[in-house]
């Protein structure tokens, strides 16, 4: 009689944490697809609901400024309760609320729920990373880990314009949000049985004060890049904000030097490293995401393509970036080390970018937008693994949560402030062009690409002289949960 062997235990440990990476996959996804899926679905539930043009600019913003707003204190509560348990508290969360806002009957419902998902995304999002962290400690295994999730970071925004144009195209807006219930759902049942439980730190404690502090500056700042987008910089709300965010900041800090147990240590965001990482990444969000905005209105509005083949059309993106983050950073890292990777990609993203100086009414998509969207790809897929890598390194257990929210902060902020900023000199240079239509909007989107690229390039060199490596600090597996 044939008997079979089980597997040892090494094989089924390993299975187990990549499906493990699997669940935690899903769960980021969630997050980061939910930024662009409602862009493409919002002018069908305005006209459904009935909302009005400064209405329907909440249905996007009420989920960015509770998810940024709140995301610091989703860390320190992962620290505190247990990655997987607020990862599984998130994902659940995020599920009830897409439904509710897919039900939506009234604008206040809508806006509602996107408040609702951003608030459970601001509990989920830090856990994803801190999980991967503890989940995987081998150096080559991370690097590969680490690329695999940071192409479903970066793709994610171009996977949630192809699935909204899908969606809006050929379903009806309302799936946008309801596409959520079944990826939740696979990502909490999956993250129970798969997920290690990693015990929550309870002696770390919870600073509410900072909580508020914190959190307003967040959501002064981001509420102020989202009215700017509209109103410009010059606005009164906007100026406003903007000091409000600044005053917020100076106190924040200044509460995390002197409290006992702050919600964010600054020797998180001072060492040199990690500040590389927390600003390549929001130097690289800031070009990226300014990309899409204009490529959004150049492949539907002038070049006159339908929402889902203008989704389709932003897989260049994606594939460059999934093949450079999976096959080629993960390769490089142990021979380059972080510095050449986070400059080199955050160079490729400018060279992307200063490409779409040369947008024209007659552009062809294989002739100019193909190349920068692969370049784009590749770019990011050299700065995202070398961010996640550099600045989850060394830092101590109970403090991995806030420092993977504080990641998903310089993204979020990053974003925000290209969003606002590149829209206004975009909206300045297309006014300032005598004769109108699309040549002059388009050269506004060109001019926009020109400043967009030269941040970029001022990024890859602060990233570069900023990063110092770091100390090898030897971790324990005691250490490591």
């Amino acid at each position: 009689m044939t008997t079979t062997a089980p597997a040892p235990p090494e094989h089924s440990t390993s299975s187990r944490r990549w499906w493990a990476l699997a669940a935690i996959g899903l769960a980021q996804l969630l997050v980061i697809i939910d930024m662009t899926i409602m862009t493409i679905a919002l002018p069908s539930a305005q006209r459904e609901l009935g909302m009005s043009d400064a209405t329907r600019q909440w249905a996007i913003t009420g989920y960015t400024v509770a998810f940024g707003g709140l995301l610091l204190l989703g860390g320190r509560l992962a620290d505190r309760l247990g990655r997987k348990n607020t990862l599984l508290v998130g994902a659940i969360g995020f599920a009830l609320a897409s439904a509710i806002g897919g039900a939506a009957t009234s604008p206040t419902m809508l806006i509602a729920a996107r408040a609702g998902q951003g608030v459970f995304a601001a509990i989920l999002a830090p856990s994803t990373i801190s999980l991967l962290t503890t989940t995987f400690t081998e150096p080559r295994e991370r690097a590969r880990v680490f690329g695999i999730f940071s192409a479903i970071m970066m793709s994610g925004a171009a996977l949630g314009l192809v699935a909204g144009g899908a969606l809006a195209e050929y379903l009806d807006w309302r799936w946008c949000l309801y596409v959520n219930l079944p990826i939740a759902t696979v990502a909490a049942v999956l993250g129970a049985i798969v997920l290690p439980k990693v015990e929550g730190h309870r002696d770390t404690p919870l600073d509410w004060i900072s909580a508020v502090i914190g959190g307003g500056a967040i959501v002064s700042l981001v509420y102020a890049l989202s009215e700017a987008a509209e109103q410009g910089f010059g606005s009164g709300l906007v100026l406003g904000l903007l000091g409000a965010s600044l005053v917020l900041v100076v106190a924040f800090v200044a509460r995390q030097a002197r409290v006992r147990g702050p919600l964010l240590p600054l020797s998180v965001v001072t060492e040199r490293s990690r500040a590389a990482a927390f600003l390549g990444v929001a130097f690289a969000a800031f070009g990226m995401f300014g990309m899409f905005l204009f490529l959004t209105f150049q492949l539907q509005v002038i070049m006159g393509y339908g929402a889902f083949l203008a989704g389709v059309a932003f897989l260049p993106f994606v594939l460059g970036n999934v093949v450079t983050s999976t096959q080629l950073t993960s390769r490089l890292a142990p021979r380059t080390g972080p510095r050449p990777l986070l400059a080199g990609g955050l160079l490729l993203l400018a060279v992307s970018m200063a490409l779409l100086t040369r947008l024209t009414p007659e552009s062809s998509f294989v002739g100019l937008l193909l190349p920068a969207e692969i370049l784009l790809g590749a770019g990011a897929g050299l700065v995202m693994p070398t961010v996640i890598n550099t600045a989850t390194q060394g830092v101590r257990p109970k403090d991995a949560g806030v420092t993977s929210a504080f990641i998903t902060t310089s993204q979020q902020v990053g974003a925000s402030l290209g969003t606002a900023a590149l829209n206004t000199i975009a909206a300045s240079a297309t006014a300032s062009v005598a004769v109108g239509g699309a040549a002059a909007t388009v050269h506004g989107y060109a001019t926009a690409s020109g400043w967009a690229a030269g941040v970029l390039a001022v990024g890859a060199v602060v990233a570069g002289v900023l990063y110092r490596r770091p100390a090898p600090q030897p971790t324990t597996p005691q250490e490591a949960r």
